[in-house]
Order: structure tokens, then sequence, then C-alpha cells
């Protein structure tokens, strides 16, 4: 009997969380995650919802909450995907889901833990707050994080650090390493043109403000129009990827609908590699 592998499993199963927490559907026939005064939003959003096999019959639920579920559904599915590739990426390492809105939650990580004092400085000096503002504000919605190592563990094979090399490496725990920022995933129920600005924003300042590795950076939707996809996927030089929660669905609604210029929108994403299926994320993180 064919057995099924896990990572569809676990693309089925996220699907399935959506479709009992925030992707419903109302009692006019538009599913939660169209843009409800466009009729091709409603019909791509309805299309996938129904290859999804969307019964859920429920009044639209408040964008936050949404996107909050949105967020907890793919931190559960990037867990249970990539924390199996540990054979690809040998490590210690974990899944968040960032409810805190603290702007300085990423300072917990080695690669901005100078944003501290940055913030200490700038609330002294009120001149430079105000040249700043805002640009060393990163909250990211799910935080793949490497924990530093034991020289024991660095030293299994053979041994190849001791305390006259090495000793400022972010991966030596003894030397008082913070866990490392892998990946910011910043999650998009739905794209509009402040949300796409939004994620792009986040991307810059993750950027611009490290010091050591960049971590991935990459965006996850269940935005249905691809015109609005392209406004964040096409283009390089801030986010990595974006990675659709449902694009094989998305890409038989298009042919079946007839869809030809959006279809033939999404395959330029596709086929120059700023568009991904949700189930490319795990792999592409190991990379």
């Amino acid at each position: 009997m064919y057995e099924r592998a896990a990572f569809s499993q676990a693309r089925t199963e996220f699907h399935q969380v959506l479709l009992s927490s925030c992707l419903t559907i109302d009692s006019q026939g538009k599913p939660s995650n169209c843009d409800s005064s466009n009729q091709t939003s409603i019909a791509i959003a309805r299309g996938i919802a129904d290859r999804l096999k969307l019964e859920t019959v429920s009044e639209r639920a408040a964008g936050q909450t949404s996107g909050n579920q949105f967020e907890a559904a793919c931190a559960d599915f990037v867990r249970a995907t990539f924390l199996r590739l540990e054979h690809l990426r040998p490590g210690k390492w974990s899944v968040e889901h960032v409810r805190s809105r603290n702007r300085l939650e990423i300072a917990r990580f080695e690669q901005y833990s100078h944003l501290i004092a940055l913030d200490r400085i700038a609330n002294s000096d009120p001149e430079l707050a105000a040249a700043l503002g805002s640009d060393y504000t990163i909250i990211p919605d799910v935080v793949v994080i490497r924990e530093p190592e034991d020289d024991a563990v660095i030293n299994t094979p053979e041994r190849l650090v001791d305390s006259d090399v090495a000793t400022l490496a972010n991966l030596r725990k003894q030397y008082g390493a913070l866990p490392l920022l892998h990946a910011s995933i910043s999650c998009k129920w739905t794209i509009r043109s402040d949300r796409a600005q939004n994620a792009r924003s986040e991307a810059q300042n993750l950027i611009r403000n490290r010091k050591g590795p960049l971590p991935h950076v990459v965006v996850v939707t269940a935005e249905p129009t691809p015109s609005r996809l392209a406004s964040i996927a096409l283009g390089t030089g801030d986010v990595d990827c974006v990675y659709h929660f449902a694009l094989y669905e998305l890409q038989d609604t298009l042919v079946e609908l007839g869809m030809v210029d959006a279809a033939d929108m999404l395959a330029v994403m596709v086929d120059g590699d700023r568009l991904k299926d949700i189930s490319d994320l795990p792999l592409d993180l190991a990379v």
C-alpha cells in the first residue's frame, strides 16, 4: 500500500487546522481569505477552498484573530517538518510562534543583541530617537532558533577548539553566545498594499541591523490573488522567497477558471523562484 510522505501528511494537517479555525466561508459563499469586494479574489479563493474541501460556514473573523491563528498554524507546520531534518541540519533547534509584541523581542538573539544598547541610548537622546525612528524595531511572527553548542559537542569527532582559538565564534556556548536567529517568518493571512510594505520593511530592518549571519527572511501567505502576491514576491533584495499556503490548489484553480493572464503572472513568480508552496519551506530552511 502506498505510504504518503511525511511532509505531504503535514501539509494536509496544516490545512485541516486552518479549516477548523481561520479558513471559513460565509453565508454568501465568500471564503475568509478573499477580498469580499473583489469578484476575482472571491472566485480564486473559492476554488482553492473547494479543493481543500472547505465545509465550515462561518462569518469572517476579525483580521487580528485570523492572523494569529494563521501564525500559530504556520509555526506548528514548520515545527512538524523542519525539526525532522536534523540529518541534513544538525544542531539544537526550536520553532516559536512569537506572541510578544515587545519591539525589542529580536534582541534576545546573537545577531541583534546590540539593539538593546541602541534603544537605551535612543531613549536618553530625543534627537537620536527621532532620527532612528522605528528602523531597528523588528517583531517576527515565527522564528527558527539555533542554540549555541557546548565545546564537548563541537569536539565530538576530535579536539577542534580550545581556550586559545575561536573564542569569539557565535556557536560556542561557553563564551556567552546567545541563541542564533536562523529564520524570521512573516505570516500574512492576506496581502494588501500596507501589509506588503510592512513585510518588506521588516526584512530590510533584519538585513540592516544585524551583526553576524543573516537569518532566512521569508513570508508565508494565504492571499489568493496573483497580482497581490506579485506585490511582495517579485523583486529581490529583501525577502528570500514567498511561500503560499496552497500553491498547487491555486495553480489548478486558475486553470479551471480560465484566468490565463493571472496564471501567466503566477508562473513568472514560480519559475523565477520567488513563490513556492508551503511544503518547500522546511527544506529551504535546511540550506
